[in-house]
Formats: structure tokens, C-alpha cells, sequence
């Protein structure tokens, strides 16, 4: 049987990072992943540009849960630690928008940089390593795969992430693990994700972009609110403002089974309530027909499908409709579209400043699989990184 001080479980973010920050401590660790790659999740990160941290890593960004054990985290290894951990691997980022990138603009180049460290520091991968099965003999945690290895240890990182993109890995298998050790699982729900709307309005303007301000409106209370791009789709809502929103309703509709739940969106929000009404009466007087009305405030695509609403002659409810408009979702587009999880291991379970968890000691937790979701924009990869670099900096050979 192989032995090691730590076996990192996961080679994502987290556990690459982990695997990193044990090895420097010129302690023996071995990455276990269960696919044929280490990093995939990295090289899809930001389509393809990987932002890799923003310049705003307070705990606000984070679920309210997780902001204690977020804080802890970042005060040992925050946005300066994560920036020059990068830069002394050998990669060039720069700053847009608070928003950090390397600069090939290209996710491939952050995998590199880490794989080559990998290699540099001799750290071992086991691919195709599905764990099934922690066990405990005095000081050693034996780590056991599906397909019967068995691998020894002091220490183990569970940072298999959530279940986000599972065909690179993250389907929530260590979640089962995690609780069979004790630990409380908070029901994971995809959050940045599409809506699902049964709107016609989606269907007729499917492919088409406007800048909008959305909110989340759960139970008749604004639960988020966001400015950014919509997209309209064949089956609802996307685009940024709604990425940014879904979070709350994903929660609400998967997690609380809540059926209130819609989408409000101001479709013209450049312009007062008042200021709106203004302009279309002075359309109107001006003898424009209903399908023009709308030229010039909205593509031209939304003039024939909305050119009912001027014949109803009321100002007030007209604006309503094109600054108020409510959709009511029905659904998410689940784990294969969204781009982070919501929910996951406990956080009061484990001890904020080394990661290791209250219920047994020698178990680590590093990235998603805790009940930690940042904002998008670079927060939740900078948690990942500064929650596997401080998961392998704890003295766990003692």
C-alpha cells in the first residue's frame, strides 16, 4: 500500500493549490482525481480566460454563512498573496475592471503554470481515482477508490469540489463521504445559472441581447437585483444580470420548493417611470404607429411582438409592463449550465483558520465542496485558491 502524509481528493483549483502548498513543506502528498486530467474546470474557467481573482475579496462577496470562515481565509492568504503566488509561478496577470486575467488571456496558460509546479515540487497524480471510502486506524486515514486502491495516510483534503459541470469531475460524490464522517450536508442547488421562463416574449425574441436591470422577486419581496447584459432564449432567461439573480432563485425553487418566484425587468432603464410615459404619449400624439413606438428605446425585434400593449391607451400600465415586466420561472437549467455551486459542507464544522474539520481530526476541506459561493467575477477561484493553499500550509505531519 502507498503511503503519503496527505492525499489531496480532487485536482481542481483547491486541491492543485493544496498539493502545492503541502509539497513546499517538503511533505509527501499525492493528488487523487478521478478523471484522466487534473484542472479541467480551470482551462473552461471564463470561457476560456480564466479570471482567476478580483481585486474585492471581502466576505460581503460571499454567502452570509461563510463569511466568518472567508474571512479568516483571506486574512492569511488573500488577493496580494494569491496575485504574487501567481507571479512567481511565472504568470503575468492584469487588472479589468477589478476583474484579474492572465495576460495571454487564456486559461491554458494558468493550468501550465501550476502543472509545471506540480511537477517541479515531484507531486504524484493518481488519475482515474474514484474515492469511495475513508477509514480510520489509529493515526492513519486509509483512502480507498471504487476500484479497490488503497492509499495510506496521515491527512486527506477532501476538494472534489461541487456539482457543477460533473463531466469534468464535480458531481458531489464527496458530499456522501463528508457525511458519512459526520459532517452536515447543506442541500446544493446550481447558482450563476439560465432560467427556465414559459414566456412566448422568450420564444419570439430568442437570441436577442439588451442591457436591463433584473431582480429576484421570491414570495413579493426583491430578493437580488443586478444591472448587466439579458439574453432571451428559446427556454427563458440568461445573460449576466439574470447569471448574477439566480443564485437567491435556485435556492428558493430547489432548496425551499417556494412556487413564488419570478423575474422582474426593467426594459428601458435608462429612462424614469415618468421620463418613459412622457416619450411614448408624445409618440402617440405624433401619430406613430403601435409597432414604432418602441423604436429607438428597444431593438427593433421587440416593436411587433409588444405593439399590443398601446392598445390599451393606458400610459401608466403600458410603462408598467416595459419597466416592471414580470416573468415567472419555473426552473433552472441545472448542474450541466451552471457555473457554481450553492450549498455544500457545513462551515461551522470546520475550524476557521486551518480548515480542518471538528468532527475528525486529519480531514482538510478545500474549495467548493464547502457551503461557500462567492459572486461571479474571480471569487470563487480566488476562494479556491487561498482554501487549498492554507488546507496544505497546516503543519498535518505533527
Amino acid at each position: 500500500m502507498k503511503k503519503y502524509t496527505t492525499v489531496i481528493i480532487g485536482g481542481g483549483a483547491a486541491g492543485i493549490c493544496a498539493a502545492i502548498s503541502q509539497a513546499r513543506k517538503s511533505e509527501s502528498v499525492v493528488i487523487c482525481e478521478k478523471t484522466s486530467q487534473i484542472g479541467k474546470k480551470i482551462l473552461a474557467s471564463g470561457n476560456g480566460r480564466c479570471n482567476l481573482l478580483n481585486e474585492d475579496l471581502r466576505e460581503s462577496n460571499y454567502n452570509l454563512a461563510s463569511r466568518e470562515l472567508v474571512r479568516s481565509i483571506f486574512s492569511q492568504f488573500g488577493k496580494d498573496a494569491i496575485g504574487n503566488f501567481f507571479k512567481n509561478l511565472g504568470l503575468e496577470i492584469y487588472s479589468k475592471e477589478g476583474r484579474f486575467f492572465p495576460v495571454t488571456n487564456q486559461a491554458a496558460s494558468v493550468w501550465k503554470v501550476l502543472d509545471l509546479e506540480l511537477k517541479r515540487l515531484a507531486v504524484p497524480v493518481e488519475f482515474n481515482f474514484e474515492c469511495n471510502d475513508l477509514s480510520f486506524s489509529g493515526s492513519s486515514i486509509i483512502v480507498s477508490s471504487r476500484s479497490g486502491e488503497k492509499i495510506e495516510c496521515r491527512n486527506v483534503v477532501l476538494a472534489g469540489g461541487g456539482k457543477t459541470y460533473p463531466a469534468y469531475g464535480s458531481d458531489g460524490s464527496l458530499y456522501e463521504i463528508a457525511s458519512r464522517l459526520g459532517h452536515t450536508l447543506i442541500e446544493p442547488v446550481p447558482a450563476a445559472v439560465p432560467l427556465v421562463v414559459k414566456d412566448n416574449l422568450c420564444q419570439v425574441l430568442q437570441g436577442q441581447r439588451i442591457s436591463v436591470t433584473a431582480r429576484a422577486i421570491i414570495q413579493g419581496r426583491t430578493a437580488a437585483e443586478a444591472s448587466g447584459e439579458l439574453l432571451f432564449t428559446q427556454y427563458g432567461l440568461s445573460g449576466t444580470c439574470i447569471l448574477d439573480i439566480s443564485e437567491e432563485i435556485s435556492i428558493a425553487l430547489h432548496r425551499y420548493h417556494q412556487t413564488e418566484v419570478s423575474v422582474e425587468v426593467d426594459l428601458v432603464p435608462f429612462l424614469s417611470d415618468t421620463q418613459l410615459e412622457l416619450e411614448l404619449d408624445k409618440r402617440q400624439q405624433s401619430g406613430w404607429l403601435p409597432e414604432d413606438r418602441l423604436t429607438g428605446l428597444l431593438p427593433n425585434k421587440f416593436g411587433p411582438p409588444l405593439k399590443n400593449l398601446f392598445e390599451n391607451r393606458d400610459s401608466a400600465g403600458i410603462v408598467k409592463s416595459l419597466k416592471h415586466r414580470r416573468f415567472k420561472v419555473n426552473g433552472t437549467r441545472g448542474w450541466n449550465e451552471a457555473e457554481f455551486t450553492s450549498g455544500g459542507i457545513n462551515v461551522k464544522e470546520v475550524d476557521a483558520a486551518t480548515l480542518e474539520s471538528k468532527i475528525r481530526p486529519g480531514v482538510y476541506f478545500a474549495g467548493e465542496i464547502l457551503d461557500v459561493a462567492g459572486r461571479r467575477g474571480g471569487y470563487n477561484l480566488g476562494w479556491a485558491w487561498a482554501s487549498g493553499f492554507i488546507a496544505g500550509q497546516t503543519n498535518q505531519s505533527s
